[in-house]
């Protein structure tokens, strides 16, 4: 049986007006090496964590700025919400099409929750807790090119013309803001495209991208900001003590504009010194010992370092995942 929403009565669990509050104890087992009787010993305890969960039930008017949104990615991702959104419908070579969100692990699955009378009781994931609807974000973001979103997504060549001829009038007047650009760290084909950049020093970079995040909040009026890397994979940072090891001298670094602190970098001291999440798209070392140390003082997410957005990776990890934690 499938329901659409439920409510948990339980004494680990209470309601308020805006909020829910839920304990969770973990179990788990530490390993000690004692001093028993003159000699030591190995010894297993059981372990009790206990977790206290607190989660607003004011669902957000929630912004996505995404680094690299004239790409393959971002152009792609937003024609999929736009096409949700306004239910659009197109023809292919095996007949109409509706859009959907099929593949989404929030919009598109469920989980089990009980049972009632014997018979296993299911219920949307989306359900378990207030979550933003998709067709409600709000995206913009940051590119090296200015082409517009729709000559972008044509560009890309994902999506059946059909679709994307009755998404052109609503992408082509989304244009990317100048992003951070240097050639040092990304592949020299990126070049010919790079004709929208910010200029300056690193610093100067930084402040302007906390300037773009304020005025994207601001003239959207959303409530939640989430910044996630989509662009092109950077080389390795090197990390070096004196650089970008600690906190204090990652910051010195860019404020000595030194050149092995990479456009991601960038942009998530900038995401960090705002109180804005940002999530890493690409395998590449971003987070840098001295930005952990930063994320951490500022209680400010980060996190990510690949899509794995590759079918064996899909079909070899996040499915046994999924059917392992009973989502379907």
């Amino acid at each position: 049986m499938f329901i659409e929403s439920f409510k948990v009565e339980s004494p680990n669990v209470e309601y308020t007006e805006n909020e829910i509050h839920s304990v969770y104890d973990y179990e788990t087992t530490e390993v000690v090496h004692e001093n028993r009787n003159g000699s030591y010993q190995w010894i297993v305890k059981p372990k009790t964590i206990k977790y206290d969960f607190k989660t607003d039930t004011r669902v957000p008017k929630l912004g996505v700025m995404l680094v690299g949104w004239g790409g393959n990615n971002g152009s792609t991702l937003t024609a999929g919400v736009i096409a949700n959104k306004e239910g659009i419908s197109w023809a292919t070579k095996d007949g109409v099409q509706q859009a959907n969100y099929f593949g989404s692990l929030t919009q598109a699955s469920s989980i089990r929750v009980g049972s009632y009378n014997g018979e296993e009781i299911y219920a949307p994931f989306k359900s378990l807790l207030p979550m933003v609807n998709p067709d409600d974000v709000v995206f913009g973001g940051w590119d090296i090119s200015d082409m517009n979103l729709a000559d972008a997504m044509a560009r890309a060549r994902v999506l059946d013309i059909d679709l994307q001829k009755q998404l052109r009038p609503y992408m082509e007047h989304m244009v990317p803001l100048p992003g951070i650009y240097d050639p040092d760290f990304i592949a020299a084909n990126q070049g010919s495209r790079a004709n929208s950049v910010i200029k300056g020093t690193k610093k100067e970079q930084v402040d302007h991208i906390i300037k773009d995040m304020r005025e994207f909040k601001e003239k959207n009026k959303v409530d939640k900001l989430v910044v996630l890397w989509t662009a092109n994979t950077e080389r390795y940072s090197d990390v070096v003590v004196g650089l970008n090891d600690t906190m204090e001298n990652l910051l010195a670094s860019v404020e000595k504009n030194e050149a092995e602190i990479s456009p991601s970098t960038l942009y998530a001291i900038a995401c960090v010194l705002e109180g804005i999440p940002f999530i890493n798209g690409s395998p590449q070392n971003t987070f840098v010992p001295g930005l952990i140390e930063l994320a951490i003082s500022r209680n400010c997410l980060i996190g990510g370092d690949d899509f794995k957005s590759g079918q064996t990776k899909m079909k070899s990890v996040l499915v046994d995942f999924l059917v392992g934690a009973g989502i379907k």
